[in-house]
């Protein structure tokens, strides 16, 4: 956008000169129009510059370069530049053809000048109006002529162009602003006129400049308020021939330690001597009588602000060239020596960061509003992944392009702004928060960014390059926990407008589009979250490397099967996990990089399954098909009692919900995650050591979610194995993947709840040891979609709980839990046994499914890891077609892809434990969801596999094969079908990564 058309006549008289003024077709948001006025849209204006505005060109020029990134002055330099002798007096004076004046003046702002005379054409002639319509390719509709001579006025309108007559200079603009539809007469940019709430008294103002400037004079205080900045009220004073600068601290009730304006005094007026750019300070008033806060004033400098950090409308090399001197002066700050200029009391020489997170926590709790899930995982894991501190410089706290005042004409940093949250500390904060706007995108209210642009294009750096230059401007090595300074610097921003957004409620703060932070608060925080998930898997990747580690597995004693090891499974750099990094929720993606003591826990869980739980599958899986398999197998019972007794016992409940071990293992999702995987290798396992759904997700609700009565009539008993539970939800008439459809009814009645419904694939329920039913039905079928369903804890010796049928899953049954079909009529359940209140079964079921699901797909690993054990094994001992099947190719290539399915579906398992572990069960639902499209389908294919190189026996009862088959399609449909989760992940990446 600028000025690229200038049009004269009369060249020795300037009787009619036009200059039009167009806005050209911008990058992103094609042709940008001035207004719209009377049906027709204006592009250009024509005015006389030699009488007609002759008092306001300068104004005008001035304000135009500044709108469209001009260099200021660089019009009226054209037509002044050298004086008396410049080409343009010496072409007032007839000494020079236009074509040499042309060929200076377009050197600096114009790009084709059409003189009248040249062309035989000169005013009130219509046609010199057409000839400047044509050379701009414009309808005469689409521009503004201004004159004050009637006849060019009546010539140009009867072509169709509008026209205003100027009497005076001042009147015309006014007129002419008001069709464009902004102002072209500020002269001081980024200002605008004091907001209401922002109002100071000027009186009492003007009489402290008086007597401190020692004014005379009794001319007009010009008070101004300043667009930019979100934090401490800025104004801009014109007083007789003073331009300052106040700044002030927020009118009402204030956080602690903030808004300090008397230390952005202190250390700019330091600074300037240390030879850093800034502002020249001019006096501090902490008296709060004259203006009702504290306030410093400073001379106001002229200059540009760059609020767009992509810096469009400049070259490439001119972009560069700024990042590149924004980069050196943030150097010359940090290299400001301390004691020299007298700041080794500005602040603290250690720890900045922990003194940093610890503030900005506190500052945000005082101005929470909601609560923001991100945050609260950051304020859990700043704390523990804090870096060491290399070195104590000064720091500015919010060093950012738009914080800086640039020389209009060349790329140098005339001023640093905005010291308010400098103090002493990490360099590196700044050096991070500086790149805010490489991670932000443009579309990006309040901070625009430009992660959506091409930076090779644009000429900036790219937030690496910048980091760089930063480090061998500074003469010091690059860090390499760059992810954690971002996640810190987003975190500190959230804050920050968190603060802002607080303050614009009560209609405090400076910043006209504060309100607009709610939103943005929240973004703020999911992009810091966003950088410590990247920390984390960094610290993952640098941690040691150890041996490999050698799992086995076991086929069930069959007719034709071993009971010792048939196939091993090795791992590569695998990483050794230190205590401290375990208990802070580190990513182990294999057994040896678990902490000592859960290592320990996972070779006796091993031992326990090859010594007793393989040599036992063959006994059990014959009960499974007896008369009386419905009756739980007493070998079971029997191995659950020395589980117990080798404390293999409630490993499932993570250290999260359980933080004082009261009653399991304390495991994290991550650690018990290789656990689950080991038991899953059995269809029996998981019951043997409590650890088998549904009960696990019954004790965890409880844990979470029970009051004291509920969990001592039903949680011990769960715990210690004594019963068995169900959950019931799915029901045959509704597609209960969508929890809203549930229509079983909750009726409140008298001192109990009545209960209606139809339920099925109710999995559990048919076990005689099952004495809980935990009962999800609609207590407000007219409420809020997510508040109509509510838990109840109903007892299954209850009245009016009926059995229908057992359920089969390609005709296993399942014995002794199976799956059953159930009626539910007036069925009456005591009030105090609903959970966690009325209208809360949707939060209940979700937060139940998470840690559920996680289980469900090591159990599928665990499947497949056996599953392809058990084929490794077969297609070495079976020939065919003269040779082993081993030395098949389709064979080679069947294990070559299951290895490499299962190994990514572990890998994307273990990643949502992870995040469940250091942010939550809300904050990884995306990463549950993917799991849950992947586990299943990988475990159906990899057994699909090894049932088709075992032939009709891999259908058979005599391996495991077929009942994993079963268990891992109808895992397709439990906890949502594979569809519902697919939605879920579309939905949440075309939410967060657009």
């Amino acid at each position: 956008m600028c000025i690229r058309r200038l049009l004269q006549s009369a060249p020795l008289q300037w009787a009619w000169r036009a200059a039009f003024l167009k806005h050209f077709q911008s990058r992103h948001q094609g042709t940008h129009r001035w207004t719209h006025f009377g049906g027709s849209t204006y592009r250009a204006v024509i005015f006389d510059m030699g009488g007609v505005l002759i008092p306001s060109p300068g104004k005008v020029a001035a304000e135009w370069e500044v709108r469209n990134h001009i260099p200021s002055g660089t019009i009226m330099k054209a037509l002044m530049e050298g004086g008396e002798n410049g080409p343009w007096m010496r072409f007032m004076r007839g000494e020079i053809k236009v074509q040499d004046f042309l060929q200076e003046f377009g050197r600096l702002c114009s790009e084709m000048v059409v003189e009248s005379c040249l062309e035989g054409i000169c005013k009130p002639d219509p046609r010199i109006y057409q000839l400047c319509l044509e050379r701009l390719g414009l309808q005469p509709s689409e521009s503004i002529f201004l004159d004050d001579l009637g006849p060019n006025l009546k010539a140009a309108a009867s072509l169709g162009i509008r026209t205003i007559k100027v009497h005076d200079p001042e009147t015309a603009v006014k007129e002419l602003e008001a069709l464009l539809g902004f102002t072209l007469r500020a002269s001081i940019p980024n200002t605008r006129p004091v907001r209401k709430t922002m109002e100071i008294p000027k009186e009492s103002l003007e009489k402290y400049l008086k007597d401190l400037l020692g004014i005379q004079t009794t001319g007009p205080l010009e008070l101004l308020q300043f667009d930019h900045g979100q934090s401490n009220p800025t104004y801009y004073i014109r007083l007789a021939n003073h331009q300052l600068v106040l700044r002030k601290k927020p009118p009402g009730t204030l956080l602690p330690s903030a808004h300090a304006v008397e230390r952005e005094f202190r250390i700019m007026k330091a600074l300037a001597k240390a030879g850093v750019p800034v502002p020249n300070v001019v006096d501090l008033c902490e008296d709060s009588s004259v203006i009702g806060t504290p306030f410093y004033l400073m001379e106001y400098c002229s200059g540009l602000i760059y609020k767009d950090p992509s810096l469009p409308g400049l070259e490439p090399s001119r972009r560069r060239a700024i990042y590149t001197a924004m980069n050196r002066v943030l150097c010359k700050i940090h290299s400001v020596d301390l004691q020299a200029a007298g700041l080794e009391d500005y602040g603290k020489h250690a720890d900045y960061i922990p003194r940093q997170v610890q503030t900005w926590i506190k500052q945000y709790r005082a101005s929470e509003t909601s609560t923001i899930p991100a945050m609260e995982r950051l304020i859990e894991w700043l704390p523990l992944h804090l870096p060491r501190q290399q070195r104590t410089t000064v720091v500015h706290g919010d060093f950012r392009l738009d914080n800086l005042l640039f020389h209009p004409e060349k790329p140098e940093v005339l001023a640093v702004l905005d010291w308010e949250l400098s103090t002493l500390g990490d360099p590196l904060a700044d050096v991070a928060y500086s790149c805010l706007a490489h991670y932000l995108p443009s579309s990006c209210p309040l901070l625009r960014g430009f992660n959506d642009y091409d930076l090779t294009q644009l000429g900036i750096p790219t937030a690496e390059e910048y980091f760089r230059m930063y480090c061998l401007h500074m003469g010091i090595p690059p860090i390499e926990n760059w992810n954690f300074y971002m996640a810190f610097s987003f975190f500190r921003v959230g804050a920050i407008l968190q603060g802002v957004y607080k303050r614009s409620l009560t209609g405090q703060a400076s910043s006209a589009t504060a309100e607009q932070t709610g939103k943005l608060t929240e973004f703020m925080f999911n992009l810091a979250w966003d950088f410590a998930v990247k920390e984390g898997f960094r610290v993952f990747k640098e941690m040691p490397v150890t041996k490999p580690l050698t799992r086995s597995y076991h086929a069930w004693a069959g007719p034709q099967s071993l009971l010792s090891p048939t196939g091993t499974r090795s791992y590569s750099s695998v990483p050794e996990a230190s205590p401290a990094l375990a208990s802070k929720g580190a990513l182990v993606i294999s057994p040896e990089g678990l902490s000592p003591p859960v290592r320990e826990l996972y070779d006796r869980l091993k031992r326990f399954m090859e010594q007793r739980v393989y040599p036992a599958e063959p006994e059990l899986q014959r009960h499974q098909a007896a008369a009386d398999r419905w009756i739980p197998a007493p070998l079971i019972e029997d191995l659950k009692e020395k589980a117990k007794a080798e404390g293999l016992w409630n490993l499932f409940l993570p250290l999260e919900t359980d933080p004082e071990k009261k009653y399991g293992a304390g495991l994290t999702n991550v650690e018990y995650a290789h656990l689950c995987e080991l038991m899953g290798t059995s269809l029996y396992a998981p019951e043997i050591f409590n650890c088998s759904a549904p009960d696990t997700g019954n004790m965890e609700l409880l844990v979470r979610y029970g009051t004291e009565e509920q969990k001592a009539r039903w949680l011990t008993p769960l715990l210690e194995g004594r019963v068995r539970s169900c959950f019931a939800m799915t029901e045959p008439q509704v597609a209960s993947s969508d929890a809203t459809n549930i229509e079983a009814s909750i009726r409140e009645e008298d001192c109990f709840y009545v209960i209606n419904g139809h339920k099925w694939w109710i999995t559990g329920v048919l076990d005689p040891r099952c004495q809980l039913c935990v009962f999800m039905g609609k207590t407000d079928p007219h409420g809020p979609s997510h508040r109509q369903q509510s838990v109840l804890l109903v007892p299954m010796d209850t009245p009016g709980i009926k059995i229908i049928r057992p359920l089969t899953v390609y005709g296993l049954e399942d014995a002794p839990g199976g799956h059953g079909e159930i009626r539910f009529e007036h069925v009456r359940v005591p009030k105090e046994n609903m959970v966690l209140g009325r209208g809360r079964g949707f939060e209940i079921a979700q937060g139940r499914l998470g840690p559920g699901r996680i289980h469900h797909c090591m159990r599928l690993i665990g499947f497949s890891e056996r599953a392809l054990a058990l084929m490794k094994a077969r297609v070495k001992s079976r020939v065919a077609f003269g040779k082993p099947l081993v030395e098949q190719g389709t064979v080679l290539a069947d294990i070559a892809q299951s290895r490499v399915e299962i190994e990514q579906a572990r890998l994307l398992v273990l990643k949502a434990a992870h995040l469940m572990d250091v942010a939550g069960n809300k904050a990884a639902a995306l990463d549950i969801a993917m799991i849950k499209m992947v586990a299943p389908s990988m475990a159906c294919r990899v057994i699909d596999r090894s049932i088709q190189a075992f032939g009709a026996a891999g259908l058979s009862s005599d391996y495991p094969l077929a009942q994993f088959f079963a268990w891992a399609r109808a895992l397709r449909f439990a906890d949502g079908p594979d569809e519902v989760h697919r939605a879920t992940v579309a939905k949440m990446e075309l939410k967060h990564r657009t």
